[in-house]
């Protein structure tokens, strides 16, 4: 039993390894390492990705994701609304003087839509 928790730990450190050695050796070969520091050549595969994007997106992506955030956002409310209400009216019909002490946690979960709103809103604007 141990050798199966020891395998899949061995597993684990060896995607993170691989993750984040990767980077590192397949630009080794692009710049010289007296020339640049790792934090330009960082800086500079960023911003030629953010480029790369921003030109091959279509003008509508902003929209999609701007309808996914409010989307995903209102569906997971209504999913932890429905949970937590539930468990409110259930302990509330067992004991009364618990439902004003239980219903701030349905607010809890619209607070989630409400995050979603807010990246929607800042989507926009960006």
């Amino acid at each position: 039993m141990q050798n199966k928790h020891f395998s899949n730990f061995f597993r684990v450190i060896l995607v993170i390894l691989m993750f984040s050695l990767a980077p590192t050796l397949l630009l080794a070969d692009e710049v010289p390492a007296d020339s640049v520091t790792h934090a330009e050549v960082a800086a500079n595969a960023a911003a030629n990705a953010v480029a790369n994007v921003t030109q091959t997106a279509s003008p509508n992506a902003k929209f999609y994701a701007i309808a996914a955030a409010v989307a995903i956002g209102s569906m997971s409310a209504a999913y932890a609304v429905g949970k937590i209400g539930a468990a409110v009216m259930g302990a509330a019909a067992e004991k009364p003087e618990i439902m004003s002490k239980a219903l701030p946690f349905v607010a809890l979960g619209e607070g989630i839509a409400l995050f979603g709103f807010l990246v929607a809103i800042f989507l926009l604007g960006a």
